[in-house]
């Protein structure tokens, strides 16, 4: 390690988005990526060539982004209380924090909250990895409580204990995915309450990463939680994963501190273009959503079928599922396998925390997806 690097970094691995096979077998130049939850369609041509047009005429590269990104809050402002059905005013610029993807939005508030030993962060596993990545790499504590295993809501007895006995330094934030990763599950009526009747000091963090596939928000309760924040994000159904757009709502007071730590001119001007430019057409890019939802079902019907497999509901656009108790002794191992398999044969999944998530593709890769894993099964 170099001296003038941080020992507990040697600890730690990079993150990586697109991890390797370890399988020796060819693979496919073409793969069916059901692996990372993007959306399976790209951007209709009509806006991406908007979007050129934008680049080519209006953006001058020689100059910084806008830096306050009023233009694309206020339309963000707009959606969020449409889509809400909450009164136009509900939701201002004032009440929103715009990101470089999710993950800036996370790192800004753990920033605002725990570095220096003021506080460590709570999850609850399995859910999404960069809440606890990134708060280790900033130095700070990460406590983890599990799951029920027959719906994953999080082990809430578990929860009060840990937020108890965390003292030095005590908890300061709680991480929740509203529907959770990987395990698909929104959150139940129990959590809900738990989360209102925490103390209001400590900050809840409220990923609705998936919101328009759920169509199910908290947003309305924000103006009666100040230590609520709720995150959003247009790499998912607004088709947008390659320019990193995130966002976060909360009351004034709130977003004034993130912004504070916000990194200045931190998205690009061709990334504030094309996600006003998928904001102005929202009804066309998001008509895609009701199709993923019939492919969903369609999943998680044909999956279920496989007595070995046990799948979760969903109100996401991925599918997750797990074997059935003692239906094999080497569990692992056996979807480590089935993993390669299908990567070998052409789609992707991601295998994690004890199960496979698969993402809901086109009718095309869902079907591919489907005739290839019955393959590896047989074969396995």
């Amino acid at each position: 390690m170099l001296p003038f690097i941080r020992s507990d970094l040697a600890k730690f691995s990079a993150y990586k988005p697109h991890p390797g096979s370890s399988t020796a077998e060819p693979v496919p130049s073409q793969l069916d990526r059901l692996d990372t939850n993007e959306s399976p369609y790209d951007l209709p041509p009509e806006l991406k060539e908007k979007l050129a047009w934008e680049y080519q005429q209006i953006i001058e590269t020689n100059r910084y982004p806008d830096g306050g990104h009023e233009t694309l809050k206020n339309a963000i402002a707009l959606y969020v209380n449409e889509s809400a059905n909450l009164a136009p005013s509900f939701f201002t610029a004032a009440n929103i924090s715009v990101g470089n993807g999710s993950d800036e939005l996370i790192r800004s508030i753990l920033i605002a909250s725990c570095v220096g030993g003021e506080g460590s962060v709570l999850i609850a596993n399995p859910t999404f990895s960069m809440y606890g990545i990134l708060a280790q790499t900033l130095g700070i504590p990460v406590v983890t409580v599990g799951r029920n295993e027959a719906n994953f809501e999080i082990d809430l007895q578990a929860a009060d204990k840990a937020i108890e006995q965390t003292q030095n330094p005590p908890i300061r934030v709680i991480f929740v995915v509203h529907p959770n990763s990987p395990t698909a599950n929104a959150l139940t009526a129990a959590e809900l309450a738990w989360l209102i009747n925490l103390s209001d000091r400590i900050l809840v963090v409220i990923d609705e990463a998936y919101f328009e596939f759920s169509q199910d928000t908290l947003a309305s309760e924000l103006p009666q939680r100040p230590n609520w924040i709720i995150m959003r994000t247009f790499s998912k159904a607004f088709r947008l994963a390659a320019h990193r757009v995130g966002y976060c709502l909360a009351q004034q007071q709130l977003i004034a501190i993130l912004e504070k730590v916000r990194l200045p001119y931190n998205l690009p001007s061709v990334s504030i273009a094309a996600a006003l430019i998928a904001l102005q057409n929202r009804q066309l890019l998001l008509k895609s959503i009701p199709q993923t939802l019939v492919e969903r079902a369609k999943l998680i019907e044909a999956l279920s079928q496989y007595p070995t497999l046990q799948v979760a509901e969903s109100a996401a656009n991925f599918v997750y599922l797990r074997l059935k108790p003692n239906a094999l002794n080497q569990e692992d191992d056996y979807l480590i396998n089935l993993t390669q398999k299908l990567r070998t044969a052409g789609t992707l999944v991601r295998h994690i925390s004890g199960g496979l998530r698969i993402t809901v593709g086109t009718p095309e890769e869902n079907l591919r997806t489907l005739s290839r894993l019955q393959t590896a099964l047989t074969n396995l």
